[in-house]
Order: structure tokens, then C-alpha cells, then sequence
């Protein structure tokens, strides 16, 4: 049987940056995939430092490279750190949401937070791009992926941005949950 793809877009929190080749989350999925003889390949298309717009220039080309039947979209924080428009942000995520759907792709979203000291309105504004856009066009999300990690100084990079190697396996864990829903569904 021919394995399905499923695309990962997203930046440095699933690139793997600061991490050993193979170690990260990305890596720990496709290996929960083989364990549970479910047969799809995972494509990283993550790129550190990436921004929705980026994600926006380059979904055409990882949709018709992979035609993937899911796409795990984790962009946004780049965008938040950097002050951008939460308006812009949620416009880039939804045009992406768009044309993964209209390319036969199912779309989980995977939501981020930033530090709070860009302001309770602006960090607001931010993270509520991520269940709005969930809501409106009717897909799962991911609530804030770093959840149980972002503030637990032995699990992140000495950044304080990056989770490391320790932290890998609990994010993957929680993707998974939202994700088996929807290769349930797949199945179907």
C-alpha cells in the first residue's frame, strides 16, 4: 500500500532548531506513525524564522510537491515576535487553510503563544487568531503546542524560546492527540 503524506509548515519550533538531526517532534511523529502501522510519511517543510507570509509564498509549491493529505500548519510566532499585524496574520493562515482544502488536503492548526511582555492586548489579539480561524473555517487546532513546556526552564533552550530535546516527545504526544481524529476520519 502506497503511504499517504502528510505536511508539516511551519518554522523553528518543528524545523528542530537548536536540536540534533532526527530528534525532533516532526521525527518522534513519523516514528509514532511506523509504531502504529499507520502508512504515511511525514514531509517537514519547516523553515526557522519563517513567517505566515513565507508559509503563503511557498504552500502552492509544498501542495503540489506533496500533495499531502493532511498539513499540519504551525506558523504565526514569527509574526507575533516580530509585531506584525494579527489582522495579516490570520488573513495569511486562512489563505493557506484555503488552498491546502482545495487541493484535497485536511488542515490541523497548531497554535503558538508569545511572551507577555509585548502587551496583554497585542498577546490577546495574537493568540486569538488561532481558535477564531479554527472556528470560521471550521478546523481542529491545536491549543498553544509549548503548553506545558514554554515555562518549565528544564524542557527549553537557553533561549527561553526553543523547546530542546527533552521537550520533543511531549509535544508530538500532543499533536497526536488532535491529529488521530482526522486520520480516523481519513480512513472513513
Amino acid at each position: 500500500m502506497l503511504a499517504k503524506s502528510i505536511v508539516v509548515l511551519g518554522d523553528s519550533i518543528s524545523a528542530g532548531y537548536g536540536l540534533e538531526a532526527g530528534t525532533g517532534w516532526v521525527t518522534l511523529l513519523q516514528q509514532k506513525f511506523n509504531k502504529n502501522n499507520k502508512s504515511y510519511t511525514i514531509f517537514n517543510e519547516s523553515i526557522s524564522g519563517d513567517t505566515t507570509a513565507g508559509g503563503l509564498a511557498r504552500i502552492n509549491h509544498v501542495l503540489s510537491r506533496h500533495q499531502p493529505e493532511i498539513i499540519l500548519l504551525e506558523l504565526g510566532a514569527n509574526d507575533g515576535l516580530r509585531g506584525l499585524s494579527p489582522k495579516i496574520m490570520k488573513n495569511n493562515l486562512a489563505e493557506m487553510v484555503k488552498r491546502s482544502q482545495k487541493a484535497g488536503a485536511k488542515v490541523l492548526l497548531l497554535s503558538m503563544r508569545i511572551p507577555p511582555n509585548y502587551g496583554k492586548r497585542y498577546v490577546d489579539m495574537f493568540y486569538n487568531v488561532y481558535p477564531q480561524l479554527a472556528k470560521e473555517m471550521s478546523i481542529p487546532y491545536v491549543p498553544f503546542i509549548l503548553e506545558d513546556v514554554a515555562l518549565v526552564k528544564e524542557l527549553m533552550q537557553k533561549d527561553g524560546l526553543h523547546p530542546n530535546a527533552k521537550a520533543q516527545a511531549m509535544i508530538a504526544d500532543k499533536i497526536w492527540r488532535y491529529l488521530e481524529p482526522i486520520l480516523e476520519q481519513k480512513t472513513l
